[in-house]
């Protein structure tokens, strides 16, 4: 996440994430293409490797690595979705939306990898990050806006690496050390 994450509508994000594949699809351009890097003859005869460009947001993912272009296009959708969620600032809510509540109550024990794919969790992380971006990347100012302890915000913060990433570039980019 750049320092200047471009600000959307949190209302209009949500949106965006939670749009069914079709919905979300028709809010894209789509490109195809033809992979790069090893796979031999049938790699670079096919034009399988998929690119969407969310049109409403400018965000753009894109898939190659299987040989169906179907199987690409939904990695460069979920990889969109992720997008959406960690490199889309908006204003945080006040007070936290019933989704963040939910998942601050719960802990990180229950947050399997199948969970962490689902646009439900997506959209909660997003608003977390959200949080955390408006008190200038600080852990103990976070947990105080969400009404946690310190450790069980920085449990949130780390439990996902995609989430600790966006973290730690936060925090890099205002001069702070990494969490860990």
């Amino acid at each position: 996440m750049p320092t200047d994450a471009p600000l959307v509508d949190a209302a209009s994000r949500a949106a965006w994430i939670l749009a069914p594949d079709l919905t979300l699809m028709q809010q894209c351009e789509f490109d195809r293409f033809r992979g790069s890097g090893p796979g031999g003859q049938h790699r670079n005869k096919t034009e399988s490797a998929v690119r969407l460009r969310h049109n409403p947001s400018g965000i753009a993912a894109s898939a190659e690595e299987r040989r169906s272009q179907g199987e690409n296009r939904l990695r460069a959708l979920a990889r969109l979705r992720e997008h959406l969620a960690f490199d889309l600032r908006a204003a945080p809510a006040e007070p936290i939306s019933a989704r963040l509540a939910k998942l601050i109550a719960g802990g990180t024990r229950p947050l399997g990898e199948k969970t962490k794919q689902t646009p439900e969790y997506l959209v909660a992380m997003a608003e977390l990050l959200d949080n955390f971006a408006a008190t200038g990347g600080e852990v103990a100012a976070t947990a105080q806006r969400l009404g946690v302890t310190t450790g069980a915000c920085s449990k949130l913060l780390l439990h996902d690496d995609r989430v600790a990433r966006t973290v730690n570039q936060l925090r890099t980019s205002r001069g702070l050390r990494p969490l860990r």
